[in-house]
């Protein structure tokens, strides 16, 4: 009985379980195996690939071709180099780093493509926690040194008032009085995420953005649309409902403020989106599958002056904005070992949020 020779699809076929992109190469560049990662990133398929020159897929064939070269007189026994990779379905290029590594056959090289804009985001989504985590310690601290203070001058405030006959000097220490108290109502805010317990049930995530979609509704009845794009097969997750609510609420009450010329014109539209993100990496550890919650506007996008820094403590886009509804909406998600990530142009800026799931 004779067995058939495998084939390099059957040889190769482990490689379709990897994250990352991989061609098998003949000597000559012809791509003897694609893995199914390599076919969702040029966005053709796998027996288009196969056969083709791969050299031909990246903006400067000729490195690749000296590298399949190198490999094949044994000049080296693996190299890397970041390159272009272009994809076929759209025309645009894939920041990647190459590898090129020597197989036990002759005449056969692999090729893995580590995409850089995978790199990129890992290293902004460490960042975003470092950065929330400074916040955490910052806003803690103010607050606590603003809030005793603040006290003793209120205090001092009623005292004096009680002392004084004068109108006009009464109408001084009134205002000492209000102005301390609108500080206090302000501290309270930032301390308010530290204070509360984590209170953790079952959370259906749809639940909260029809919540979330109520409110915004009752607030902005006019002018605004809100669409809802519901994945219904994400399961319930273990979470505190209520600081998910508020965390969605608080992004799209900003997204409905900045959509204020578009409600007065009547063609405002939020977008409520929930999809399931698979072999997601964030915060250094990588998650089976993970919540994406997109909140989508078509308003003028993020000021370019502040896009880096609008989960900073008291920065605003708005005039007469606190500054603190995105800080608590990342804290908020935080505590769930998530994240939010914004990607803003003008006409469209979406906030999506990422929470594991078990």
């Amino acid at each position: 009985m004779t067995t058939k020779p495998a084939t390099p699809t059957d040889r190769f076929q482990s490689l379709d379980l990897l994250a990352t992109l991989v061609a098998v190469v003949g000597g000559n560049g012809a791509v003897l195996f694609a893995n199914s990662a390599l076919e969702d990133a040029l966005g053709t398929s796998r027996r288009t690939i196969e056969g083709s020159s791969f050299p031909d897929c990246f903006t400067e064939p000729h490195i690749l071709r000296n590298a399949l070269e190198g490999a094949g007189s044994n000049e080296f026994a693996a190299l890397r180099y970041d390159a272009w990779l272009v994809r076929q379905n759209t025309g645009e290029p894939l920041p990647v780093h190459v590898v090129v590594a020597q197989t036990d056959r002759p005449g056969e090289v692999i090729v893995e493509l580590l995409p850089l804009e995978a790199q990129a985001r890992q290293d902004r989504e460490e960042r975003l926690i470092d950065q929330a985590q400074a916040n955490k310690e910052l806003i803690r601290n103010l607050a606590h040194e603003i809030k005793n203070p603040l006290g003793g001058i209120r205090g001092a405030a009623q005292l004096l008032e009680m002392e004084i006959d004068s109108r006009e000097l009464k109408e001084y220490t009134k205002v000492i009085i209000h102005e301390a108290d609108r500080l206090q109502t302000l501290v309270d805010r930032l301390l308010a995420p530290h204070r509360r317990p984590h209170v953790v049930g079952d959370v259906n995530i749809h639940e909260v953005c029809e919540r979330v979609r109520s409110l915004i509704l009752a607030e902005f009845p006019r002018g605004l649309k809100v669409v809802r794009e519901y994945d219904i097969s994400i399961p319930e997750f273990r979470g505190d409902r209520e600081q998910l609510i508020q965390a969605v609420l608080n992004i799209a009450h900003n997204a409905c403020q900045a959509l204020s010329d578009r409600i007065a014109a009547g063609d405002a539209q939020l977008v409520l989106r929930t999809r399931i993100a698979r072999q997601v990496t964030f915060g250094k550890q990588r998650y089976r599958l993970a919540l994406e919650l997109h909140v989508i506007d078509n308003g003028p996008g993020v000021p370019h002056s502040i896009r880096d820094r609008i989960f900073f403590p008291l920065v605003s886009g708005r005039e007469g904005g606190s500054g603190l509804g995105l800080t608590l909406a990342q804290t908020f998600v935080q505590q769930h070992h998530g994240l939010i990530e914004c990607d803003s142009v003008p006409g469209r800026t979406d906030f999506k949020i990422l929470i594991p799931l078990p």
